[in-house]
């Protein structure tokens, strides 16, 4: 045992003591989970470093926030974690996995806290057992090696981090990850990590040189260790259901000195609906160099009555090359946006970052290292690939549906390019070969005390109005955009959030859990199960 083991009970049973109100009672696991982790860690913790938090105190409170995106997460009627484990070292982090084991209690894991629908860090099951949260924030460090182009980053490090100490050592070469820089990166990558350089390098997920994780029995695995099947399985296959991720090596890619990037609204007014029909046409096949994303939402008409809204369509874009090279692909491919000089903006590539992370114009590059999320909200969201152009009659009911909400929401994301050259079984990510763009739909509410029924009422309508257009069987979804509501009633549920998350790859994902995870350690509402008839 380690000879400081009685320092470390001593500063965790006092920080208990500390941080639980006199009258909650507390379950037997806050009290044992602790003496567990003293016992099985290698590492001293110092006494006035915070690692575990009980619930209903102000610590747990302001952790729990910390990194959430989704504030209908955090409803009190939520069921959420009754102890916070924060690890400083991986040894902690197995330290966690074989406690969890041993004492029969359910383990979540958070990287980020991103998730859409919460399941990191609370449940949509109340009938579920309690559960300790696993909070990898403190493993953040990254080490990038121009020398070998690569990086290795710690789950608890943001995407931006990753950007940030990058471009710190080299201003040509870049990762091709997520637009949203406080996403962190473990849980990101395990659901494929699109984003901006996606048409040229594929997705995150695709520049993997290797990872390490915790499996179900505490052990650290690498990629010789966890074999070919369980890497497979960890690109794509969504986070909590193999192990915990502790940190991936990626592999950077070159960017040039310089890139292009605009960004040009158009309302219905000044012709969006035909403008979008010849996006559709051309998103896909366009230049690789080139990511334009739409992004549609209800504003003030400017010249409409009072209280009359209109749609705009903004398309947001960056290109891997000098202003005068984009106008030409743009003015070729693309004349009916009406793009000029005046529009675009040359910057260096860890600019465009921040540019399309929605910072305000001039922010400096140092503000993708404070890892907070720049939408956090109360909101629903659903999401569709689509293989086929949405006709103009299509587009005109979609603007009807929207304008029928308060604050809705869609981005549209190119796909093609490399995208669509890699197999669909390359990774466990599938969403490959066919796909135009996917679409992603949300609506927010101001806060918990509005009609979040009539929210959904909603979503579930334009849900429905799409399915015409969407990918058909499955209907694909993604799998960092879920959705509790696919599959959470009948037999064989998983089947039909498995089928749209990961199509044919989902019984590959199912046999390697059945054989890493056979007990159903890692467990979620949509973790991959041990068996195709769970």
């Amino acid at each position: 045992m380690n000879p400081n083991t009685s320092i470390i009970l001593t500063s965790f049973l006092l920080l208990l003591s500390i941080s639980t109100a006199a009258k909650t009672p507390r379950p037997r696991f806050q009290d044992s989970f602790p003496k567990c982790v003293a016992k099985h860690t290698d590492r001293f913790i110092p006494s006035n470093t915070s690692t575990f938090f009980a619930a209903q105190t102000s610590l747990y409170t302001s952790l729990l926030q910390s990194t959430a995106q989704n504030l209908r997460c955090l409803l009190p009627s939520m069921p959420k974690p009754l102890l916070i484990f924060t690890p400083l070292t991986e040894s902690h982090v197995q330290a966690a996995v074989v406690c969890a084991n041993k004492l029969r209690v359910h383990l979540r894991l958070r990287s980020g806290g991103h998730d859409y629908e919460g399941i990191s860090y609370t449940s949509e099951l109340i009938s579920r057992p309690p559960f300790i949260l696993l909070n990898l924030g403190k493993l953040r460090a990254v080490d990038v090696d121009i020398r070998s182009e690569t990086a290795w980053a710690q789950a608890g490090a943001t995407i931006g981090e990753l950007y940030y100490r990058i471009s710190e050592k080299s201003k040509t070469y870049g990762f091709p990850a997520g637009l949203c820089t406080s996403l962190g990166v473990g849980g990101h990558i395990t659901g494929g990590a699109y984003g901006p350089m996606m048409r040229k390098y594929g997705l995150g997920a695709d520049n993997l040189v290797d990872a390490r994780i915790v499996d179900a029995y505490g052990n650290i695995l690498d990629r010789k260790s966890m074999g070919e099947d369980t890497f497979w399985a960890i690109r794509g296959g969504g986070g909590g259901s193999f192990g915990v991720i502790l940190a991936w090596k990626v592999q950077l890619v070159r960017v040039p000195s310089t890139v292009t990037v605009f960004t040009v609204p158009r309302t219905i007014e000044q012709g969006a609906t035909k403008i979008l029909y010849k996006w559709q046409q051309i998103a896909d096949k366009i230049d690789d160099n080139l990511f334009i994303r739409v992004l549609i939402q209800p504003v003030p008409g400017a010249a409409a009555a009072p209280g009359k809204r209109t749609i705009v369509t903004a398309y947001n874009a960056v290109y891997l090359g000098r202003a005068g090279s984009l106008l030409r692909v743009m003015k070729s491919k693309f004349p009916e946006l009406g793009l000029t000089s005046n529009d675009t903006k040359e910057m260096s590539w860890i600019e465009s970052v921040v540019y399309t992370g929605s910072f305000p114009e001039k922010t400096p590059a140092a503000v993708l290292l404070s890892g907070k999320p720049a939408f956090v909200n109360y909101f629903k969201a659903k999401s569709d690939f689509v293989k086929a152009a949405v006709p103009e009659s299509g587009l005109e009911g979609l603007w009807r549906l929207m304008l029928e909400e308060e604050s809705p929401l869609t981005i549209w994301n190119p796909f093609g390019g490399k995208m669509s050259r890699i197999p669909e079984g390359e990774i466990a990510f599938p969403h490959r070969k066919g796909v135009v763009f996917m679409a992603q739909y949300l609506t927010t509410c101001r806060s918990d005390k509005e009609d979040v029924g009539k929210r959904y009422e909603w979503m579930h309508k334009l849900y429905d109005y799409m399915a015409q257009y969407a990918s058909k069987n499955p209907r694909e979804a993604y799998v960092n955009y879920r959705d509790v509501e696919i599959g959470m009633n009948g037999v064989n549920g998983s089947r039909k959030w498995g089928n749209k998350y990961y199509k044919g790859n989902f019984e590959r994902l199912v046999q390697v859990k059945s054989r890493v995870d056979p007990h159903d350690f890692f467990w979620h509402e949509q973790s991959i199960p041990t068996s195709l008839y769970t």
